[in-house]
């Protein structure tokens, strides 16, 4: 090959190819969180049987969907989305650590939201994936 010649095109490059994908499953994972907060933000009868049947008060419903609202800003919004990523993290283990309690068959559920949510992040976002790279094998 000459070496004049780029390895890749800019629009078939691997991080211009992931972009779309990421932000799908982002878009996705915010659709789900979106709909869970607001319910729970508006303290419809679903959100506070759901967290009284967990063991929370009835009073923690809103304060929850709140704490969930913000997280999802912040990851929506490009400069905070690393950061809302990690709130999320936190919430979704709080999460799936009720459900444990509680021994809800579903108590993976929250694991995959959040595995979706850093899938999407990382698949947006170059500069994650090169401060946090997945590889293969070991290095030699």
């Amino acid at each position: 090959m000459g070496e004049d010649m780029p390895a890749t095109t800019p629009s078939s490059s691997p991080s211009q190819i992931s972009v779309w994908p990421g932000r799908i499953i982002s878009a996705l994972v915010v659709i789900f969180l979106l709909f869970d907060s607001t319910i729970k933000v508006l303290k419809l009868a679903a959100a506070v049987e759901g967290t009284v049947q967990v063991g929370y008060p009835v009073t923690a419903v809103q304060p929850i969907g709140i704490v969930l609202l913000v997280c999802v800003l912040l990851y929506v919004i490009p400069r905070t989305s690393i950061l809302g990523a990690i709130l999320l993290t936190g919430y979704l283990g709080g999460t799936t650590a009720t459900m444990v309690r509680m021994s809800n068959p579903w108590f993976l559920f929250p694991v995959v939201v959040g595995v979706l949510a850093w899938l999407g992040i990382s698949l947006r976002d170059e500069r994650l994936r090169t401060l946090i790279p997945l590889r293969a094998s070991a290095p030699q």
